[in-house]
């Protein structure tokens, strides 16, 4: 998911990875084997305190569209959780992710993380959300999206959890600008900041053809059909909205084919670290992003961007 309101915050102790595992007491939000809202209550006051508003407040938004309804739409996934022929498997890939964490982000990039990793069972919140709470950055792990989402091997589980922390980290080691314009400034920084995320995960798993996405020939077909991606994103930029876009999110589909957004900002960032490390691009402020846009498409097309120079 794509952060919203990200800001830079100072921290008095040493940074730190924390992990909530609450897999063993999933039974207790299941009396007799039946998902009980009353019980899920409880178990999140425990954990998030008057936090817990969050999960309800955004699952009441939707369903106040009309569209979903709890019974229909929400329980039956929430009740899947229950005995869940999955449900192990993606326990055990939380684990080994989360293991020596911290030791594999000091490795590679020389850098820990502030942050909160929390596996729980939420209301179809997401499979994964960045969220502030109590002053921490917070990665929540919805177990029930997980399953529903079919994420539990060990490469879902880290693209899930490394993307999100990609953005934590542009945020706490770099100029995480949550506030760029409209328009197509939001979509050029969104292409450039979830390239920054798909770089970071490809950085600590240790490929850098690794995809998440890539199931069913995903990234050969991105491979094959680069030209036309880049073109039809960049001509798209002009009159691209939230609910016109067609390239960042498991709910829309370019050409047939989802998060192809995620690929292409992956390649942006590849050009960018010819001129660049890694560390002074996750500082660059949104002109140099910009220009640096136009730089690519000119390279990978040999035409000029439908955008002009950045407006000063």
């Amino acid at each position: 998911l794509f952060p919203q309101g990200f800001r830079t915050l100072e921290r008095k102790m040493a940074a730190m990875i924390r992990c909530v595992d609450t897999f063993s007491e999933i039974p207790t939000i299941y009396p007799n084997g039946v998902f009980d809202l009353a019980r899920w209550r409880a178990y999140a006051q425990n954990h998030f305190g008057e936090n817990i508003s969050l999960f309800e407040d955004d699952m009441n938004e939707c369903l106040a569209t009309g569209s979903y309804t709890f019974e229909r739409d929400y329980l039956p996934v929430l009740q899947a959780v229950w005995q869940h022929p999955w449900l192990e498997e993606m326990h055990q890939s939380f684990l080994a992710v989360v293991k020596g964490l911290s030791e594999r982000l000091a490795q590679k990039f020389g850098n820990d993380l502030d942050v909160d990793l929390f596996l729980y069972v939420g209301l179809c919140n997401g499979a994964g959300w960045v969220t502030t709470l109590n002053g921490r950055d917070v990665v929540l792990l919805g177990i029930e999206k997980i399953l529903e989402l079919g994420w539990v091997s060990l490469g879902d589980m880290q693209g899930l959890i490394y993307h999100e922390l990609g953005h934590i980290y542009h945020s706490q080691h770099g100029c995480f600008c949550p506030s760029v314009g409209e328009g197509p400034q939001q979509f050029v920084w969104q292409l450039f900041a979830e390239g920054i995320a798909m770089c970071f995960e490809q950085k600590l798993v240790g490929d850098e053809q690794f995809y998440q996405q890539d199931k069913n020939g995903w990234r050969e077909w991105c491979d094959n059909h680069f030209a036309q991606i880049v073109d039809d994103f960049d001509r798209d930029l002009p009159a691209m909205t939230r609910a016109t876009q067609r390239y960042f999110g498991d709910w829309v589909y370019y050409q047939g084919w989802g998060d192809v957004g995620y690929y292409l900002g992956t390649q942006f960032i590849y050009r960018l670290l010819r001129d660049r490390s890694f560390d002074e691009i996750l500082h660059l402020p949104i002109k140099t992003v910009w220009e640096g846009y136009r730089k690519f498409v000119r390279t990978s097309l040999g035409r000029e961007s439908i955008l002009l120079p950045f407006p000063d």
